[in-house]
C-alpha cells in the first residue's frame, strides 16, 4: 500500500461517522425508532427512506386539536398523525403523488371509512390507460386493506400491496401507507378527523 493510498484509506475512515450521523440524528421519535429497530431486527434491513423526514407541529397548520389530527407532508413524503390531546405523535412513510398536478393541497377530512376498499379507476386514470377496471377487494387491490376517505372527491389516505410504493412518488393523488401502517392510523382516527396536505 502506498503512502497516498494509506492517506486516502485513513481519510475516509476517519470521516465515515460524520457521514452517517446526520441521518440518525433525524429520527427525533423513540417510537418510530423503535419500529425501525424492531424491523432491522426482522428482515435484516429498513425499507424506509427516513432521511428526508422532518418533525411538524400542529400548532403550525391548526389552531387547536379537540380531535385527531393528521397533516400529510408530501415534500418529505410522511404522515404526521396526533391524538385529540396532542398525548401522542407520530410520523409513517408515505407515498405521495406522482406530479405536482396530481397533488391537492389544503385541509379536508376524513369523512368515511373503509375496511377492505373496492377500487374503481377514475375517468383521468382511464385516459391515461384504457385498460383499468373495478377492482374488489383483496391482493391486487390498489387501496390496500383500509381506506379512508377525504372530503375531496377520489381523495383517500389508504394501505398498499405494492411496498415498493412508500417512500416514492408513486400515486394518482392519494397517500398511501403500509397495509399494517394504516391498519394503525385507521384505528386511531375516527371521522371527522382534520387533514392538512403540504
Amino acid at each position: 500500500m502506498t503512502d497516498w493510498t494509506r492517506r486516502k484509506f485513513a481519510a475516509a475512515a476517519l470521516a465515515t461517522p460524520f457521514l452517517v450521523r446526520p441521518a440518525a440524528a433525524q429520527i427525533l421519535d423513540p417510537a418510530f425508532e423503535e419500529d425501525l429497530a424492531q424491523e432491522r431486527r426482522e428482515t435484516g434491513a429498513v425499507r424506509r427512506n427516513i432521511s428526508s423526514f422532518r418533525t411538524q407541529r400542529w400548532q403550525d397548520h391548526f389552531d387547536r386539536l379537540g380531535r385527531s389530527t393528521i397533516v400529510c407532508d408530501t415534500e418529505s413524503r410522511c404522515l404526521h398523525y396526533w391524538s385529540a390531546d396532542g398525548s401522542d405523535y407520530r410520523i409513517y412513510p408515505t407515498s405521495v403523488p406522482r406530479t405536482n398536478e396530481l397533488t391537492k393541497r389544503g385541509y379536508t377530512e376524513v369523512v368515511r371509512k373503509r375496511v377492505g376498499p373496492d377500487w374503481t379507476p377514475t375517468q383521468s386514470m382511464l385516459e391515461a390507460d384504457p385498460t383499468l377496471s373495478y377492482m374488489p377487494p383483496g391482493p391486487g387491490n390498489p387501496l390496500g386493506t383500509h381506506a379512508m376517505y377525504l372530503s375531496w372527491p377520489a381523495y383517500l389516505i389508504h394501505g398498499t400491496h405494492d411496498t415498493r410504493k412508500i417512500g416514492r412518488r408513486s400515486s394518482s393523488g392519494c397517500i398511501g401507507l403500509y397495509n399494517e401502517k394504516i391498519e394503525e392510523l385507521y384505528g386511531l382516527c375516527p371521522v371527522g378527523t382534520q387533514v392538512r396536505i403540504i
